[in-house]
């Protein structure tokens, strides 16, 4: 077995082996493991001393935040409530100092009562209890050995922990699947308990002993459950079901939730009554000792249990599951089922099979995709302006959380800019100025700089730390607010985002200034200027010794640019940046860029008016190509030697890349990246899905501008829909996609005199060696 030891943070303590109840689908008493019979029946003070004494040996050797401790049996309250305040207190004074301890219970609820729930609010220890439904559905398992029904006294239960005083340690229902039972009923009866969670588990069943099957019906657990899931949407989803929630992450790129989902891998160990160490419980259901290790806590650490081939074998994620496993597109979601589940003796011996309840699983996650597919979908990806939003959000949201981090350190004038930023906005013009400073690309980048910085412990100086008042000045300049702002300068310079930079003195100067609005512009006063005097600047000055504006392009049908080669924070590429153009070789940009805008907008017209609400800011690159820099959407590095056709492809090119990392940053198109290799249709390469995704993405802009980069291209689709890794959301994108160029065909009828580039640059850029780069 390979990769690291995965260290256990949760820990099922047997307290007693025998139980009240003679449930008939119990997977201790009444399946193939009957190991139970020779155990004690409660466990001894020796064993909850060493138990304690593994703990914490084991939080503090992996340096735990919290571990989860639950305890279990047959039936634990049968150890009565001495032995299980014993319990509580020697795994409480152990972990104190070293380790948050979670302690839970999971009771089939018959003796639970307020002496029990006055223990567990002592000790913070939360309650779960099993109940499979109405009455009906409950006595169809859960009886007392004499046939008599449990479902009274565990409704008391369940109503007890509803109190007031005792809601705060409810944990929620187990509810064991059976097919037999009405799927609405068992719902509704769920549902009207107001559980905090409800968690459906199918039954424990194996390929030699497969659970039963009405009808012969492969999906019989699938249709049951998305029964439930149907009646569970249309009331509103009245309570958290773990199931369900666990598909719908995965489906999105987010995590499993429950070890009968996904390929995490499995942090759980199990402690007897007899201190014994064993595996998971539920292997008790594969085979007399399937469960066991040979390990117990009197000898052996935690560490050891971890080492175990059978422990081992459930902490490998996607190599842990079968060849078929791993070939399937819906493997992320399901991990091939709990482990147990897999086992058979004879065929595919061991667990190296796919579950026993394989068809359930594909339909019901297939099932819930189809359901839900539209209302989780996220609008960004279809609408170019939500993807703009998004991203004005994702802005807003990481300044907040800097000066959330910053907590006061950020200094004098990041807490004048922070009380005057809300100043500024409390104003609407003042507000929407303020949203344009901040949708400037660079700003982005300042941001995530200085919030990796503080995060890291590091103090926030210099520009980092400056950029903030220099925002909220530029904001009210532009909405001609007669507010002073002080902002800092450095090297005799005071740069405001989206307008240029103030000369106010030599190279080494620097200080305070303080910026308004004035007239048709603005107004500065700062420390070396005479008292009594200001810079007034107008927004319509040409550069001269005081000022350098910000450009705009403005050649049609290009959209006006800013020509930005003055913001501090825009050297973000992964080549250098041009100092400040000449005017004359400004203007020779306008000039070309307008002329591949003009081939743009007669190829692709509709990938061109999407760019020109996109793209808000072009920056001079010194030359050789660039990756997208870490900034925000809406910025354009092009470098010096393009001519149009080239950088109209470059633009283009760029444009498609960019998008695609810009939906990246607001949704997850993918996950478990790199766990998978794919062949590309265009060539023999081996490459991940996100690579994948990024070529195919972009030759499917590119050929509508040029019909020879489809080639692959409904190929690379197919493969790239059906693969494990794609999400909801990349699904959309694909579906858009094979939108986007199903009218290639009259394309490729429009652009066939063209004259495109040659193959060597077709090479070039689907290399990533364009001049242009567009985030």
């Amino acid at each position: 077995m390979t990769g690291p030891l995965v260290p256990f943070r949760e820990f099922v303590l047997k307290v007693h082996s025998r139980c009240d109840l003679a449930c008939d689908h119990c997977y201790v008493y009444e399946h193939a493991d009957q190991s139970w019979s020779t155990r004690p029946r409660t466990i001894s003070d020796e064993a909850i001393s060493w138990t304690a004494r593994r703990l914490a040996e084991h939080a503090t050797t992996h340096a735990l935040p919290s571990v989860t401790v639950i305890l279990h049996g047959g039936e634990p309250l049968l150890a009565g409530p001495a032995r299980l305040r014993r319990v509580c207190e020697e795994l409480g004074s152990a972990l104190n100092g070293i380790a948050e301890l979670d302690l839970r219970i999971h009771t089939n609820g018959v003796q639970l009562s307020p002496r029990y729930l006055d223990l567990f609010d002592e000790f913070h220890v939360r309650v779960g209890i099993s109940l499979d439904g109405d009455r009906a559905a409950n006595d169809r398992h859960r009886l007392f050995a004499n046939g008599r029904s449990s479902h009274p006294m565990v409704m008391r239960a369940v109503e007890l922990l509803r109190e007031e005083r005792y809601r705060h340690l409810d944990l929620g229902l187990l509810c064991t699947v059976d097919i037999h039972n009405d799927p609405v009923a068992v719902h509704d009866a769920l549902a009207g308990l107001e559980p905090p969670l409800v968690d459906f588990l199918l039954p424990h069943a194996t390929w030699d002993d497969p659970p039963p099957r009405p009808d012969g019906s492969p999906t019989a657990y699938a249709d049951w459950l998305l029964t439930v899931f149907d009646r569970w949407t249309e009331q509103g989803r009245p309570m958290p079901v773990r199931m369900f929630a666990s598909v719908l992450s995965s489906l999105n790129g987010g995590p499993s939730l429950t070890e009968s989902l996904g390929l995490a891998p499995t942090d759980l160990v199990v402690i007897e009554t007899d201190g014994q160490l064993e595996q998971v419980d539920s292997l008790k259901s594969a085979y007399e000792g399937a469960a066991a290790t040979g390990f117990d806590v009197f000898h052996n650490t935690f560490d050891e249990v971890a080492a175990h081939p059978g422990v081992r074998a459930r902490q490998l994620g996607l190599a842990g599951v079968s060849e078929t496993c791993r070939r399937c597109p819906v493997v992320r979601s399901c991990g091939g089922g709990l482990y147990t589940h897999r086992y058979r003796s004879d065929g595919g011996p061991g667990f190296d099979n796919p579950s026993v309840y394989c068809a359930d699983l594909a339909a019901l996650i297939r099932g819930i995709e189809e359901r839900t597919a539209a209302a989780t979908e996220s609008p960004a990806v279809r609408a170019p302006d939500e993807l703009l939003a998004a991203h004005q959000d994702l802005t807003r949201t990481v300044l907040a959380v800097l000066h959330d981090t910053l907590d006061g350190r950020g200094g004098a004038l990041w807490d004048d800019a922070w009380r005057l930023a809300a100043t500024v906005e409390a104003d609407t013009p003042g507000a929407e100025a303020l949203d344009t400073v901040l949708a400037h690309p660079y700003t982005r980048t300042w941001l995530v700089g200085a919030l990796e910085d503080v995060q890291a412990g590091r103090d926030l100086t210099g520009p980092a730390a400056e950029r903030l008042g220099a925002t909220v000045a530029a904001a009210a300049v532009r909405a001609g607010l007669d507010l002073p702002v002080p902002v800092a300068y450095r090297d005799g310079s005071l740069y405001l985002p989206t307008l240029g930079t103030v000369l106010l003195g030599g190279p080494e100067e620097r200080g305070t200034a303080v910026v308004r609005a004035g007239g048709d512009g603005f107004l500065v006063r700062h420390q070396g200027a005479e008292p009594g005097t200001e810079l007034r600047i107008a927004f319509e000055d040409p550069e001269g010794p005081h000022w350098r504006p910000v450009r705009v392009l403005r050649r049609a049908p290009a959209p006006g640019l800013l020509l930005d080669d003055l913001d501090p924070f825009r050297d973000c590429f992964d080549v250098p940046v041009a100092d400040r153009l000449e005017a004359e070789r400004a203007e020779a940009w306008a000039d070309r860029i307008a002329e591949a805008w003009t081939l743009l907008a007669d190829a692709v017209p509709d990938q061109a008016a999407e760019a020109a609400r996109t793209l808000t800011t072009v920056t001079p690159l010194a030359g050789g190509a660039a990756e997208p820099g870490r900034h925000g959407h809406g910025a354009l590095g092009v470098g010096a030697t393009a001519d149009a056709k080239e950088l109209a492809l470059g633009l283009l090119s760029g444009f498609r890349r960019a998008k695609l990392r810009a939906l990246g940053e607001v949704t997850d198109l993918y996950a478990l990246d790199g766990t998978w290799e794919h062949r590309t249709p265009w060539g023999s390469e081996h490459v991940t899905f996100s690579r994948l995704l990024a070529e195919t993405f972009e030759r499917a802009g590119l050929g509508l501008y040029d019909p020879r980069f489809l080639t692959g291209v409904p190929e690379a689709l197919d493969k790239i829909e059906n693969a494990a890794e794609v999400t909801v959301d990349g699904k959309q994108l694909i579906s858009a996609v094979r939108k986007e160029i199903s009218g290639t065909r009259s394309v490729a009828e429009k652009n066939r005199g063209r004259s495109f580039p040659s193959s060597g640059h077709q090479a070039n850029v689907l290399a990533s060696d364009q001049k242009v780069t567009f985030e």
